[in-house]
Order: structure tokens, then C-alpha cells, then sequence
């Protein structure tokens, strides 16, 4: 599943464009095709791809692990669960790699530009919204890594009104919103705590510590284009850097010591027994 570094990747290349395919901003819909009924999660199919033409991208904003393209008289949210993606490609020639499977689309998007946009998903968990109020998808969501009012304390705070296991608790997009299984890992593994930590056990120094850790490896993530450890995503260098997540075996690059992998909460994790002692 594609977390935060993964997901603010994709907004940026369709703000910026990619390569030579151009920025989805200011672009104008000309047709919309609904290609598997089921992604659509909250509107009629017919209703959908009606009152689509004629929308101008306006915006695209990202919450958590949603990506929300705002138009001018509506807006699409995206949500793309184990095996979604998103990209511009040409409406004439439409992309081409070892990848890419077009029998996949479950959502196209033609512009008057001659490009499209594409909802590319093989496992069909992804997911669209058509609204007019985004906000209200998130009322479940947890604070943003990097807001600023998540401060060392609130934080800590946080955790000690909690009494579980630290692992699931970051994986929870209740208690903070965009961290996932390779990113939980490495922050863990940054901050030195062991994954079967109880969360009201940390100190304030231990909550701060793996606040910077988060922000540290997402950060990492996203100059990194994030990870591409699938047949997903393309292009991201995280998996390059990672620490111990998928180093089952390899020695600790601090101690030297086997990464361990175990299951918390049925996922799996990675973690060095040396460096994150459970204490």
C-alpha cells in the first residue's frame, strides 16, 4: 500500500508534470469513463461521468493517503488502497511499460489538451469519491505528520492516553494519518524503540524522539520519489536506503546485529533486537 512519501510523490508529478507529460492543473475535461463500477464509491456511474465534462483541475491537495483533485464545480478524492496509481499520459499514445496493463484502467479522464488522466488499479481496492465537501471523507483521520500544532508534547500526550502496542498504533490513521508499514518500521528504528513498546510506557524525551524519527523518514521518503518495492510504483529510490525494513538477516547498519523480522498486529516487521531493546 502506497503511504504518505508514495502518495505526495504522485500529487507532485501531476502538479509539475512528469518527464514530457504536462501538469494536470488548469486542464479541462472532455470525457470521463467509468471503466469499473465499483471504484466509484459514492455516486451514481452515469451522474459521475455526466457532470464531469466541462471541469477545470482547479487544485490537487493530498490528505493522509488521499489524493483530492478539486475542479471548478466539484471535487474527485482518490484513494489508492494496495495497488492503485495515478497518471497523465497521451490520449493517441496511451503509455507503454512492462508494468502497465491497460486492462487495469478503472478510471480514464480525457482532457481538451489531448491528454488523459489515468486511475490504474490491478488488485480493484482503490477507490473514488465525488463531493463537494473533501473534508468530510477525513473526520476519522488523525493530525498530519508534519503539522505543526503535533508538538513533542501533544504527542506525548497522545501516545499516554493509548495503552497499545507502538507498531499498530502508527499504522492507525486515527492516532496519525499516513504512516504505514515500511515507514513505521524505519521511524521505530530510528528512534530506537522496540515495536512491541507499550505507547503510554514512552517518556516525553522517547515520544519527541520518535516524532523526528517520522518526520525524518517521511521526509526521506519523499526526496526519495518513495519506495518502489513493487510492480506499482516506478522511479522512487527509497527502497535504496531503507534500515531494516525487508532486512531480515542483514546486520544492523549500526551494530552489526541480524535484523529480526516478526508479525505485530498480522504485518510484518523489522527490527534490530540490539539497537531497540524492549525496555
Amino acid at each position: 500500500m502506497p503511504e504518505l512519501p508514495e502518495v505526495e510523490t504522485i500529487r507532485q508529478r501531476l502538479i509539475k508534470g512528469f518527464g514530457d507529460r504536462p501538469s494536470i492543473l488548469n486542464q479541462t475535461i472532455s470525457k470521463a469513463s467509468l471503466l469499473l463500477g465499483s471504484t466509484l464509491a459514492n455516486a451514481n456511474p452515469d451522474y459521475f461521468q455526466g457532470i464531469l465534462p466541462g471541469n477545470r483541475v482547479i487544485s490537487v491537495g493530498r490528505r493522509a493517503k488521499f489524493l483530492i483533485l478539486n475542479l471548478t464545480e466539484t471535487s474527485l478524492v482518490f484513494h489508492l488502497r494496495m495497488s492503485g496509481d495515478l497518471f497523465m499520459e497521451s490520449i493517441s499514445q496511451p503509455d507503454e511499460h512492462p508494468y502497465r496493463y491497460l486492462q487495469h484502467d478503472r478510471l480514464r479522464m480525457d482532457f481538451n489538451s489531448g491528454w488523459r488522466l489515468v486511475f490504474n488499479d490491478i488488485r480493484k481496492f482503490g477507490r473514488v469519491w465525488l463531493t463537494t465537501s473533501p473534508e468530510s471523507l477525513f473526520s476519522d483521520l488523525g493530525p498530519e505528520p508534519f503539522d505543526e500544532n503535533l508538538t513533542p508534547e501533544l504527542f506525548h500526550k497522545r501516545l499516554k492516553a493509548k495503552s497499545r502496542l507502538l507498531k499498530p498504533l502508527l499504522l492507525d490513521q486515527s492516532f496519525i494519518a499516513g504512516v504505514g508499514n515500511i515507514y513505521s518500521d524505519e521511524a521505530l528504528f530510528l528512534a530506537k524503540l522496540h515495536p512491541l513498546r507499550k505507547s503510554d510506557s514512552l517518556s516525553l524525551e522517547d515520544a519527541g524522539r520518535l516524532l523526528d524519527a517520522i518526520r525524518a523518514v517521511l521526509s526521506k521518503g519523499i526526496d526519495q520519489k518513495g519506495a518502489s518495492i513493487d510492480w506499482v510504483y516506478r522511479g522512487g529510490e527509497f527502497q535504496n536506503y531503507f534500515q531494516v525494513y525487508q532486512q531480515k538477516d542483514q546486520p544492523c547498519p549500526l551494530c552489526g546485529t541480524p535484523i529480526q523480522k516478526t508479525k505485530v498486529g498480522q504485518r510484518g516487521t523489522h527490527f534490530c533486537p540490539n539497537c531497540q531493546k524492549y525496555s
